[in-house]
């Protein structure tokens, strides 16, 4: 029998948005850790706003509209908002009910500077980690360590000389003509107008260099998660940011892992001081900073066979999490981001760790 499309709308209605979400959907797990983390830095929200004026849209709700935003990869604040209007899983996920009126994307422009004065991502992100360190989920003794680069808000038609002089206007105003045949460009003597934190940097001979800023991360390697996500210049040394990360995560001994590029003196030696021991890939074409006594063991071919998962972080984040490129300006933002995206990762892998068998 054919059914029949009923014009009236319904006058009332007696549902929510917690009923239209299916009981086994996986953002509820994710919405209970991400819920726990908020609850802990509930004190440093408490002294970011005025006890008076106007009410301001709560900072967990932003928090977790960034989350649902790397989750679903929402390309956009203003998209986002858009899509509150009539998602009810995400009015769901931000505890709004049916008819509370959406916020508009500019409260997170508005609110950015609030965050990142209080490093409330870093602090969110650390959250997240100690959840899964007391759930029994993180490794204490091995990590890994590895970069990449996040291309910058930028377009290559902003490099230009540092000391320009006096130039033609250009032909359009809004998309300028530019060649740069022949001009020699290097960080040293050319700058972005449009992001001046921004360098020139390239991931190996033959590559095309671009405006970028680069990305470390240190990975534990019981389950592949996220320890911290470091933003730095595209041309600082993946080797000095990597100590850094571990001084500031790694206390005891340990081991770390690590592809060819950290296979130098200077780096394996660092982290002997640190009483780390360094599992990192040997380099064929030159003579290798360890040798056979550290090679020899079972655990360096587990770290080798590890430290392979930080690839899947970098992945994820780069295309399910719109991070292949930065939508803001500078270190400072570009590292919020970061951290958010971070902790997505984390609550995503922890959900799925600590399920309940079906």
């Amino acid at each position: 029998m054919r059914g029949t499309e009923t014009k009236q709308a319904t006058m009332l209605s007696l549902l929510s948005p917690e009923q239209r979400v299916p009981r086994d959907h996986p953002l509820r797990r994710i919405k209970q850790l991400a819920d726990a983390a908020l609850q802990q830095l509930s004190p440093v929200f408490d002294q970011m706003y005025s006890a008076m004026g106007r009410p301001s849209v709560p900072p967990e709700r932003l928090l977790k509209a960034s989350l649902l935003m790397a989750f679903y990869s929402v390309r956009s604040e203003r998209l986002f908002c858009e899509q509150l209007d009539y998602n009810l899983m995400f009015r769901w996920f931000l505890d709004m009910n049916m008819i509370e009126e959406s916020f508009d994307h500019s409260t997170f422009s508005l609110n950015r500077e609030r965050l990142l004065e209080h490093e409330v991502a870093a602090r969110f992100l650390a959250a997240v980690v100690e959840q899964a360190r007391a759930a029994g989920l993180m490794s204490d003794d091995h990590f890994t360590v590895d970069g990449t680069l996040i291309d910058a808000w930028a377009s290559m038609k902003s490099f230009q000389l540092k000391q320009s002089g006096k130039q033609k206007p250009p032909d359009d105003p809004g998309n300028p003509t530019v060649d740069f045949r022949g001009e020699k460009r290097s960080n040293e003597t050319h700058q972005s107008k449009t992001d001046p934190e921004s360098e020139l940097a390239r991931r190996g001979p033959g590559l095309a260099s671009r405006l970028a800023f680069s990305g470390h991360a240190l990975m534990e390697n019981r389950n592949g998660l996220l320890v911290d996500l470091r933003i730095a210049p595209a041309n600082q040394s993946e080797r000095v940011v990597a100590l850094d990360l571990l001084e500031a995560h790694v206390e005891g001994a340990a081991t770390v892992a690590g592809d060819r590029g950290y296979d130098v003196r200077h780096f394996v030696e660092r982290c002997r001081t640190l009483g780390i021991t360094p599992h990192v890939a040997q380099y064929q074409r030159r003579a290798s900073a360890i040798d056979g006594r550290t090679t020899r063991h079972d655990g360096y071919r587990i770290s080798q066979r590890a430290r392979k998962r930080v690839e899947e972080i970098f992945g994820w984040l780069k295309t399910v999490a719109n991070f292949r490129k930065t939508r803001f300006r500078g270190i400072e933002r570009t590292q919020l981001a970061a951290h958010l995206g971070g902790a997505a990762y984390n609550l995503l892998r922890i959900a799925k760790l600590t399920a309940a068998p079906a």
